[in-house]
């Protein structure tokens, strides 16, 4: 059995498509959603999102919060930022890291909405980041050898 995922922001449609399971960050934990899901609407948080397909294969995309509306027959993610992790510039996010970083440590906390910004930007970055390195040249890999190489195999 499978379902369909859309993986979308204000911007355009990142993801969407047939899959067996999906992985999220939901706001107070992990989540797994497999084919005939209760119906659920609920917060997402920074983190990676994991898309499996029919055919056993896997996607990985990093998002920056959101929300996710669960049907028994499809999932929308709607995602403040998304990028599948082939995208990431693992430079460019650095970069933001490393600016997020430094106005943090500047000290701008008398403005509460400028100081939840920089935390935010800060968190997307090293989401990025973290899913970036994690599966950066994965998808190359994979098609060299011809087979998707198991979780522990990518870590060797």
């Amino acid at each position: 059995m499978s379902f369909i995922c859309d993986i979308v922001t204000q911007e355009r449609t990142v993801f969407n498509g047939e899959v067996k399971s999906v992985s999220l960050p939901g706001s107070e934990g992990r989540m797994g959603i497999l084919p005939n899901h209760s119906p659920l609407l609920t917060t997402l948080g920074f983190g990676e999102v994991i898309v499996r397909d029919a055919a056993g294969s896997e996607q990985y995309f990093a998002i920056g919060g959101g929300f996710a509306e669960v049907q028994p027959d499809h999932v929308i993610v709607l995602a403040d930022s998304a990028e599948q992790a082939e995208e990431i510039d693992i430079e460019r996010a650095e970069q933001a890291r490393a600016r997020a970083e430094q106005a943090m440590k500047e000290g701008i906390k008398e403005d509460p909405d400028k100081y939840a910004q920089i935390q935010a930007s800060l968190m997307r970055a090293q989401v990025r980041l973290d899913v970036g390195r994690k599966h950066s040249g994965r998808q190359r890999r994979e098609m060299a050898t011809g087979f998707a190489q198991t979780r522990d195999e990518d870590r060797s």
